[in-house]
């Protein structure tokens, strides 16, 4: 299909921009394959804005008179509105927008295309590879090792082709709990804590149906992580009235009588419609104009979207809890195990671990436990809160796990390398980009599409140190303690760095964020001088006494 076919308007003269916090502007619209782009004509002060029709959620238009309105709604919750001469040319215009903005294909998207202008210092598809997480593991222990039974995606086709699991456990027993496991997705090593030697895994709900199926492979493969006489966890991310249904469509949880060592514990995780609607909610309460205290108030309640981040970070602390204070090894997940159960275990690694607190480690993370544990980015990150279309498979479960990081960060801001625009940005990315990180539902698929050879991973242009400056925390200083959040309602605000800030004006939160961050320079470069007079203070008392030493030598002798 050629894109040219879609465009029935390229160009538009006489257009009026109207976007938030900057003054109308008039120029010159044009349409490409993959981008919006406006053009002003003021000579003193040209301005251009360039959005990829990917990141366009829904658009709006009006007529007055002859002059046609569209206001295009993206997946950024931005919203910019186009005054366009000429009613034939706005429902052009706007027919096109849309046909661009929902291609089928996913080979018809701009990572396909894009070519980057930078010089590529890192291959960011080979940047995190899980033979490079096995070394670091092996480093410690030697009770796991990596399987390639899911070599050809045969076993389970939401896995990636390596995975790390017990070493008393082979290849064939892995066929066999796959058989076991919803979608194939059996029990893996999510997280190895070095401090006391547990271990957190993560899979999908058994198969044990009505009539209380079970599998001995996988009750060994599951117990291979006790210790001798120690208890593990299930943390099911799904109510037990839930789970119990389950079994009625033959999918069900972990029995006791077969798995004796092991407590389930159930703490429930809002997933899919009842999310999306409560981000949509979100949205519509943070985009009133009203100035209704009482109403914003309640609309924000309505929402629930607080509630869900308290009720996921109170699953995430209870894993790191069983971890590294029971001094047990845990299992989670709910249903299919590609949605709340990567939310537990990743959040669960950043309150223990500091290298996931580190950019390059909260990369790994991200690839480590979403992009290569088969989160389906392409279904959840297909519509924002704007969209129009009848919800499928949409929501904001990444978005959801950004925040709670977030929460982690605003209350310990030093215990964290990146700072908030990383987080941000990393948002943005996941519903519209360049990069070619985030298509896919999973690692058969992004094989298939061949997006390492076709596409350029964002990491290649995140990592770069001209970028990296960018998203670094001035206040950094490493820290190797867990660190555990509070999850008191009191404790928790919202992200206004996403959901407000198209709504208010943030120059003055950027100059202070400027200004704060001089200050830190400057108290570094004052440390600094502090230490290098220390030293040299430190010299001279050295030389002093040398001195003395010698003057009284020189007395004491005839």
């Amino acid at each position: 299909m050629e894109f040219a076919e879609l465009i029935k308007t390229p160009r538009a003269d006489n257009v009026v921009l109207h976007r938030p916090f900057h003054l109308a502007v008039e120029g010159t619209l044009c349409l490409t394959g993959h981008h919006l782009i406006f053009s002003s004509r003021r000579q003193d002060n040209a301005e251009e804005l360039w959005l990829l029709h990917s990141n366009i959620d829904s658009i709006d238009k009006r007529f007055v008179g002859s002059l046609g309105t569209i206001v295009i709604k993206c997946k950024d919750l931005r919203i910019i509105q186009l005054d366009i001469p000429g009613m034939e040319e706005c429902l052009n215009i706007a027919s096109s927008i849309e046909a661009l903005s929902t291609l089928d294909s996913v080979t018809l998207m701009y990572p396909f295309f894009y070519r980057p202008m930078f010089e590529v210092l890192e291959d960011g598809w080979s940047s995190f590879l899980l033979e490079q997480e096995f070394e670091l593991l092996s480093s410690v222990t030697n009770e796991w090792r990596l399987s390639c039974v899911n070599k050809e995606f045969s076993v389970c086709p939401s896995y990636p082709p390596v995975v790390i699991v017990p070493k008393s456990v082979d290849d064939d027993a892995l066929r066999k709990v796959a058989l076991f496991r919803h979608g194939g997705r059996f029990p893996v090593l999510s997280y190895y804590h070095k401090k006391n030697g547990m271990a957190m895994l993560r899979s999908s709900q058994p198969l044990t149906g009505t009539n209380g199926r079970r599998c001995k492979e996988d009750e060994k493969l599951v117990n291979a992580t006790l210790r001798s006489g120690r208890r593990g966890f299930v943390i099911d991310t799904r109510p037990l009235t839930v789970a119990q249904q389950a079994r009625a469509k033959g999918g069900g949880f972990e029995q006791e009588v077969h798995y004796p060592q092991w407590r389930r514990i159930h703490k429930y995780i809002e997933r899919f419609n009842i999310l999306q609607e409560s981000f949509i909610k979100l949205v519509e309460a943070c985009n009133d104009q009203s100035h209704n205290m009482d109403r914003w108030l309640s609309k924000l309640e309505a929402s629930n979207w607080l509630t869900h981040i308290k009720e996921l970070l109170t699953a995430a602390c209870l894993a790191a809890q069983c971890i590294d204070r029971e001094g047990a090894s845990v299992l989670v997940h709910g249903s299919e195990g590609t949605d709340s159960t990567l939310q537990v275990t990743s959040l669960a690694q950043i309150i223990l671990d500091p290298r996931c607190r580190t950019i390059r480690g909260f990369e790994a993370l991200i690839v480590r436990e979403w992009l290569q544990a088969g989160h389906p980015f392409q279904q959840r990150c297909a519509q924002s809160a704007y969209s129009n279309s009848k919800q499928k498979w949409e929501a904001p479960v990444f978005l959801l796990f950004l925040e709670c990081v977030w929460q982690i960060h605003r209350q310990f801001p030093c215990s964290f390398e990146f700072n908030e625009q990383f987080l941000i940005m990393l948002f943005e990315h996941a519903y519209a980009s360049q990069f070619g990180t985030f298509l896919g539902n999973n690692e058969n698929e992004r094989a298939k599409l061949k997006l390492p050879q076709k596409t350029m991973s964002l990491w290649s242009w995140v990592n770069r140190p001209e970028e990296l400056s960018r998203f670094q925390n001035p206040l950094y200083e490493a820290n190797s303690l867990v660190i555990w959040p509070s999850v008191a309602p009191q404790s928790l605000q919202l992200w206004e760095g996403v959901f407000l800030r198209w709504n208010r004006p943030s120059r003055f939160l950027e100059e202070a964020e400027e200004e704060r961050i001089n200050i830190i320079k400057y108290n570094k470069e004052l440390q600094a001088r502090v230490n290098a007079l220390r030293r040299r203070l430190a010299e001279l008392e050295a030389e002093d006494e040398d001195e003395e030493v010698q003057e009284e030598e020189e007395e004491e002798e005839p």
